[in-house]
Order: structure tokens, then sequence, then C-alpha cells
């Protein structure tokens, strides 16, 4: 019954590899270059040396990372990673504890603030960068320009955030453009909704800090003349995650307010919707369909702020919690973006698989998290209880749009690997990482930190460890000795980090560098199950090509077993890679010590493979 069982998901499978392939021949097959590389850093704690890390901390004692602390060597080590994009995270000014008034910035009230520093993702003024990060915060925009002109020097893009979905419950834009209204500043407060309001309203009721949980006090309880348990705002605002309630709950996004943009209370939408052969047209029909189209004033208000930041010399954007937002606002959004500037970089936080297509081919979106699907998956084969088996079908259901997915082991929402509460060691991702960053044509994202294993263990104050802070001041340790003051070389890692770093550079190199990437993919592992009982779920392989490039990769997952077996490729995928009867070199590119041999009889490729615990191989095919 397994036999038949295996048989029966080959036959699906290589069904589904050759219309896989045929798209890709179409896209991909020319283009001449390797995989994008994003490397995404939680910019105000990058160049932090300072290693007090008390909770709660203030910026004072626990020191914050500046833009300037991304050097000319610090920008060329992560350029020498095959990195082509960096999203520096947290860029726009968001609410923080962090007095600021000196320079004409308010106070914010600890009551609606998460953390010490503040969320990133509570914005306060959008055509402002945050003063944090700043040597002189009165000169911080300037900082920042210099940092965009040093990161495009060193031959990399320049990815930051936008929100659009909620703003800081006490927004206050102090350096708008000549002729741009604030958030909310001409609203209709007596009304729960109106068209053209940017925030939605309880009328006659005046919003309530939430009722605290599990011992919870702003600043750790340290004291703190607005930290009162109150918050004026009357009328109550809807909280970012869509409460509806004068008094959040402690769980809700309480410290901001939710973005209205021509969505009724009841869900009906006030505005033209995207009739479906929008599906297949290009951003540029997409922009001439809104052109001449009244929209809600929010559209307006994110389109220009997204516009501001590509005249700073911004190349894309990350979009917080798009699905949150209607598909139609990204037509109209996106397509606006692509045309000032067509190779503009959009990624956008998706978690709903029935929603991908309609935000990449509605909402013109480039990349989506691939979080649901292959994270997921991969993450519980890290903790010992997941298969591999679970794989190839993701392959299979994305097949039509598996471009357009990102993928990624870790980012500033997901616990870090080596954590105990995810998989308690840094190299139980090195297989994971593998299989990532070579599965498919999707860009791969790697996590500043995650590099040299760190784990995320510091108890900064908001919130739990197993993630590195993005609410408060904090140093972050194992990156910190990777960073060495200052020198960028990886002065004070220990040996095993500076192996993990190793790796994770051979890899992304190579990636940055192989065309047959960008090529065609099939899947071995399903063939290899049904066939050998040596051969289990532990172990994962699949064969990328193009033209010029061939790839066997294969992977152990298991910490604690070494597999050996006789990897076979079936005579009909050999025939597609165009590789004839013969015996041929295989020389693993990961860390170029190992050459065995493949040999193809009648068309079946054999090669024997021993994998040591979480090992892997990336054996590309030469001639002898």
């Amino acid at each position: 019954m397994k036999k038949l069982i295996y048989i029966l998901f080959i036959i699906t499978m290589l069904a589904s590899c050759t219309s896989h392939q045929n798209r890709q021949k179409q896209s991909f097959e020319t283009a001449g270059s390797g995989k994008i590389v994003v490397y995404q850093v939680f910019t105000r704690l990058f160049g932090n040396t300072d290693t007090i890390n008390k909770p709660w901390g203030t910026i004072e004692e626990n020191g914050v990372g500046k833009f300037n602390d991304f050097t000319e060597k610090a920008l060329k080590e992560i350029k020498s990673m095959g990195v082509s994009h960096i999203w520096y995270t947290g860029i726009p000014h968001h609410a923080t504890v962090t007095d600021y008034t000196q320079y004409g910035i308010s106070n914010d009230d600890p009551d609606v603030v998460k953390g010490r520093a503040g969320s990133p993702y509570a914005v306060k003024d959008y055509y402002q960068v945050d003063p944090d990060m700043a040597v002189d915060p009165a000169k911080r925009m300037e900082e920042f320009e210099a940092l965009i002109q040093r990161t495009h020097q060193q031959g990399m893009k320049v990815i930051i955030d936008i929100v659009p979905n909620h703003v800081a419950r006490h927004y206050q834009g102090l350096n708008n453009p000549e002729g741009v209204s604030d958030f909310g500043a001409d609203d209709d407060t007596s009304l729960v909704y109106a068209r053209n309001n940017n925030f939605y309203y309880i009328p006659g009721k005046a919003f309530s800090v939430p009722a605290p949980k599990d011992g919870y006090k702003p600043l750790g309880g340290s004291k703190h003349p607005l930290a009162d348990g109150k918050f004026d705002e009357n009328p109550a605002k809807w909280t970012g995650n869509g409460s509806r309630l004068a008094q959040p709950n402690f769980y809700d996004w309480y410290e901001t307010v939710k973005v209205n943009y021509g969505v009724r209370p009841d869900g009906e939408y006030d505005f033209d919707t995207l009739p479906d052969s929008y599906k297949s047209k290009t951003y540029k029909e997409h922009y001439a369909f809104w052109k001449e189209k009244e929209v809600p004033d929010s559209w307006i208000k994110f389109r220009d702020i997204a516009l501001f930041w590509m005249d700073k010399g911004v190349d894309g954007f990350r979009y917080d919690m798009a699905e949150m937002v209607p598909v139609e606002f990204w037509s109209f959004l996106n397509s606006s973006v692509k045309i000032k500037n067509p190779e503009a970089f959009l990624l956008a936080e998706v978690y709903q698989p029935d929603l991908y297509r309609d935000y990449i081919h509605k909402g013109k979106m480039d990349y989506l998290y691939d979080k649901v699907d292959l994270y997921d998956t991969l993450k519980h084969i890290m903790q010992g209880h997941g298969s591999t088996d679970n794989i190839a079908p993701i392959l299979h259901k994305l097949a039509d749009i598996e471009h357009h997915m990102l993928h990624f082991l870790e980012n500033h929402d997901e616990q870090r690997i080596a954590s105990p509460e995810f998989a308690g060691d840094a190299k139980k991702g090195m297989p994971a990482m593998v299989v990532s960053a070579t599965l498919s044509t999707s860009p791969t994202m790697l996590y500043f930190g995650q590099e040299v294993g760190e784990p995320g263990a510091e108890n900064a104050g908001f919130g739990a460890p197993s993630r590195t802070s993005i609410f408060d001041y904090i140093g972050v340790p194992h990156h910190q000795r990777w960073m060495n003051k200052g020198k960028f070389d990886g002065g004070q890692l220990n040996d095993e980090e500076k192996k993990l770093r190793s790796f994770y550079k051979r890899l992304l190199s190579f990636t940055a560098n192989s065309e047959a990437l960008m090529g065609h993919y099939a899947d071995i592992h399903s063939f290899n199950r049904s066939r050998t009982d040596d051969y289990t779920d532990k172990v994962y392989s699949f064969v990328r090509w193009n033209n010029k490039e061939k790839l066997i990769i294969v992977s152990n997952f298991s910490a604690a077993n070494s597999f050996a077996f006789e990897l076979q490729i079936p005579a009909d995928i050999m025939g597609k890679m165009e590789v004839t009867d013969g015996n041929f070199i295989a020389a693993d590119q990961l860390f170029g010590k190992k050459t065995t041999s493949l040999n193809v009889k009648d068309g079946l490729g054999t090669i024997d493979i021993q994998l040591a615990p979480l090992q892997s191989y990336i054996f590309k095919i030469k001639s002898n």
C-alpha cells in the first residue's frame, strides 16, 4: 500500500514539475543572474555596542544603534553574503517614551506605547525618520539620506516599511509637505464612518486604556508623569486590529488606530472595484483604471507617502499586514509606485493563502511571505515533529506563483531558530536554509543575527524572550560579537558562530550567482521515498537546472542520525535536464570539498550519498 501511495504521488508531482518547468522557461530562463537576497535588519539595534541589557532600560542605560553605524565596512560585509536588498526595519518616526521635546516632538503616553522604545509599527509621523537612530536628531533625515547613498554605493537597494492599516494612537505629522493635511485633521468625528474620514470613531465614548493582564505595568512600573492609566481621546477611535470597543482588550493593538480605506462598518466597499479581467493586466493599465476615479482620502495620503520616500532614494517597501487593507487600494498604490520606478521591490505581509493570487495579480504585489506553507512546514521539521514529505506538495500548490513567495526562516515577528522555544540550536536551521534558499526562484530573506545563531534570549521589557525585541532598547549579543565594536570582522565570535556565518555566506552567495536556481525544478524526494527505507522523511532532495547549470540538492534534517543511500533521478527528469548516459563529476558547491560521481545508465541517474547529521550538499554536475 505504501508503495502504491508513493507511486501515485510521484505521477502527480512529475506532472506538476512539467507544468512548473514550462512556466519557468517562459519567465526566468534568460534571466542571466541568480536569486534576490534580502537582509532584514532592525535598524536601531544593529549598531548598538552596549551590553547592559537592563529590562525596560532607557536609551542611556541600554544604548541604541545609529544610521552612521552602517559604515562602508559593515555594508561591504553584508553585501559579501550575496545580499541585493537591505530592509531597514523601523525607519518612519514611531511613538516612543524617550523624550525628544527639545526637537519639537511631543511626548508619547506610556499607557499607549508598547515598550520603552516603542513599536516601529505605531508610526507617529510618516514624513520623518525615527530620532533614536540619528547622532543629531535635528538632522535625522539627512543622516538617513546618507545611509541610502552608502547602501547604493555598495550595490544594494533600500527597502523600508509602510504600515497602511494603522497609525500610532497619537499621530502627529510635524513634517508634512506643503498642502498635505494630517491624518484625521479633516475628519467628521461625529460619525462612525465617512468615506473620506481617515479613521473610524465611536461617537459619545472616550477611549479607555485596556485593563492590564499578567501583572503588566507600563515601563515595568517605572515612574513616569504620563503613566497614569489614562489617555485623552474623545471620541474613541477603532483600534488597529479592528476592535470597535472604546476600551480595547490588552491583547489588541491598542497602541494604534485603524485607518479607513472606504470600507463601511458592514464591510461594503465605498469605491470602485476592479473587474476580474485586471488580474492579467499590467501596472500601467491599473494606473490608467484609477487615474480619473475619485478614491478615499486615505488612499491619496498613503500614495503620497510612498512617492515621498521614493524621492528620497528608497527602492521599495515592505507592507505590514497588507491583507487588512482592500486589494483595490494596493492596485492604486502599487501601480503609482511602479509608474515612478518599474523596478521597485514590493513585499507584502499576507497570511491567508486564498488571498495570495488576488494580492499578486490584482494588488500588483511583487512578493508575499511564504509563512503559512513553507516556513511553518520547515519549522515543524526543525523541531523534530514534521516530515519532509510535506515539502513537495507546497511547490505543487504554489507552482503558478512560486516566484512571488518570499522565503525566510526568521524575521522580527518570528522566534529565533536558536531559542529553546523554536529549535534550541542554530545549526538545526542549516538544512532548512538550504532548502528554503534553493527550492524555487523566489527571493530569500535573512534576519540580522540569524547568521551567527542569535537566540533572542534577552528580557528586554515588553514581551517575552525568543524573539529579539522590537519594542525596547537592547543589545543583540551574538550579533555584537560579529560587529566587534564597529570593526565588523567577527573578531569576538566563537568557532561555532564563525562556522555558521561562513555557511550562510557560502550558501547565499551561491544562490545570488546561480542561474540554475532561476530555472527549472523537479522533485526527486517522492521517487526515492518509494524505493528504499534507507531514505527517510528526515531527508529531502530535488534538482534545479537551466541550459548552463545542473544541480542536485540533498539535505539531512536529523540532528542525531547519519544516512547512506543511493539517490536516484528518474530517466524522464534526466532527459529534461539534458544529461545523457555516462559518468559525470558531481562537485559540492557549499564547501567545495566533496566530489562524487553521477552515473547515468539507460537514462536513470544514480549517485551515492552519505549525509552526516544536519548536512547538506549542492552538487553541480560536470563532465568528466
